[in-house]
């Protein structure tokens, strides 16, 4: 059994007895691992935090999204309200993990009605700007 497989047996083992709502999506570290949990779509990216904000501007205006306020936070952690052009709210946020590494979390949606698809837009944007 390869490496990668028996790792994500046995998370998935343990996602399942601890009763974590958390799905994780991808192939492996380093191809575009995601979590997805209530709503949230994250990400981590190799990128500096303010190069991060930009690229997730810049994904609002390349999506027509409109950005209701400016982002809110510091250069740790900051949260980008946005809405689609049909109304429906969108909210990134950025966490410092290091110097050069930023996660980001998407959330498309209202409770119990999230948004994968658009959470994952996003992201294959922003990505597309920081790769």
């Amino acid at each position: 059994m390869g490496k990668h497989l028996l790792i994500a047996l046995l998370l998935a083992a343990s996602l399942m007895s601890t009763g974590c709502p958390a799905v994780i999506v991808g192939a492996g570290a380093g191809a575009g691992m995601y979590t997805y949990a209530e709503g949230n779509l994250k990400r981590t990216y190799q990128a500096p935090f303010d190069q991060a904000m930009e690229a997730a501007m810049e994904t609002m205006v390349a999506l027509r999204m409109t950005v209701l306020q400016e982002p809110t936070g510091d250069a740790i952690k900051s949260v980008i309200k946005a809405e689609r052009s049909d109304g429906t709210p969108v909210t990134v946020t950025l966490g410092m993990v290091s110097s050069n590494i930023t996660e980001i979390g998407v959330r498309s949606g209202v409770v119990g009605y999230w948004d994968q698809k658009v959470s994952k837009l996003v992201h294959a944007n922003i990505a597309q700007r920081l790769e």
